[in-house]
């Protein structure tokens, strides 16, 4: 088993889980952060700046790095799909740009589900 732990752009949560739930795998949480990579500026604040919006401005103004919001997404799924699962993601967040992601992939040395007592990939079946 393993768990795939990925930061993705906000935008791309839609896409993210209907491309896993075609994959096999629709059980997963996400949660809101705020992140950055290694680019220091956000190509959509740039463009926002351009179009004189005043918060984009100040954020290229800022001298230190700019936390974006992100979405953290984690699956956690048997060996056999976990290929499956890190295609569908990298296909739904791909763009070429910078921001595009990172994903993380984790060994899992156990799992349980607390409800039957089930245990390894048992625990992973979906009802």
């Amino acid at each position: 088993m393993k768990e795939i732990v990925a930061i993705l752009r906000v935008d791309a949560m839609n896409r993210t889980k209907a491309a896993l739930v075609q994959a096999g795998v629709s059980s997963f949480f996400a949660r809101r952060v705020l992140g950055r990579g290694k680019g220091r500026v956000d190509f959509r604040v740039v463009t926002g700046a351009e179009e004189g919006r005043e918060e984009a401005i100040a954020h290229l103004k800022d001298d230190g790095p700019m936390l974006l919001p992100k979405r953290l997404v984690h699956l956690v799924v048997p060996d056999a799909k976990v290929e499956r699962a890190v295609h569908a993601i990298i296909e739904a967040n791909r763009t070429g740009h910078p921001g595009d992601g990172r994903i993380f992939v984790l060994p899992v040395a156990e799992t349980i589900r607390i409800r039957t007592g089930e245990r390894a990939e048992a625990a992973l079946q979906e009802d």
